[in-house]
């Protein structure tokens, strides 16, 4: 007689698909973003006095290093799953097609370009990129220029902003699907509370 218990460990888990690894970095990046843009908008303003600044900067490099990190990933599985995809036929390219991937490019132009310019604007104010507070520096990609670091300064704000108008955009396009996603969530916050 077989028991719950060795049911249990006798089935094998499912592998995770590419498409499913696709989503679970999207939503992670996601939330790296989100936290990206909220601590920056909150540091910006940030008096030098305070004695946590210099921490949150600390977090919000690293957390630029590591979702650029994510995006490497992100691009692999990617190109997976269009593989995948499109490995026995093309896609229709209608006119929404073209603004998708039109949009979608402009994305992850974006999420590549805008801790880039961060990473370059640390440089150039001769401050270092250290990982959590750790002893981990990552390498300096320009040297201190005053001149370069006021560009770079201005470039992260513009591009960072402008990547949040193409969030918001891509938010509005998939308007239907965050409804879906956010009445699923609501519904498995309220059964797991209750």
């Amino acid at each position: 007689m077989v028991t719950d218990q060795q049911q249990k460990t006798s089935t094998p888990e499912r592998k995770k698909t590419a498409a499913q690894r696709l989503w679970f970095l999207h939503w992670l990046m996601a939330a790296g973003y989100l936290v990206l843009f909220t601590g920056g908008i909150y540091m910006a303003d940030l008096p030098r006095e305070v004695s946590y600044r210099g921490s949150l900067y600390t977090f919000h490099k690293t957390l630029g290093v590591l979702v650029m990190s994510l995006l490497l990933a992100r691009i692999s599985v990617l190109l997976v799953v269009v593989l995948h995809k499109y490995r026995r036929r093309l896609p229709k390219t209608t006119p929404h097609w073209w603004r998708m991937a039109a949009l979608h490019a402009a994305l992850y132009t974006f999420m590549l370009l805008v801790p880039l310019s961060g990473y370059l604007f640390s440089n150039a104010y001769a401050k270092d990129v250290v990982i959590f507070g750790t002893n981990i520096v990552l390498p300096p990609l320009v040297g201190a220029d005053k001149a370069l670091a006021e560009i770079g300064r201005s470039a992260h704000f513009w591009l960072s902003y402008t990547f949040l108008a193409f969030i918001l955009l891509h938010g509005l396009d998939q308007r239907k699907y965050l409804r879906a996603f956010l009445r699923r969530s609501y519904k498995a916050i309220a059964k797991a509370t209750t």
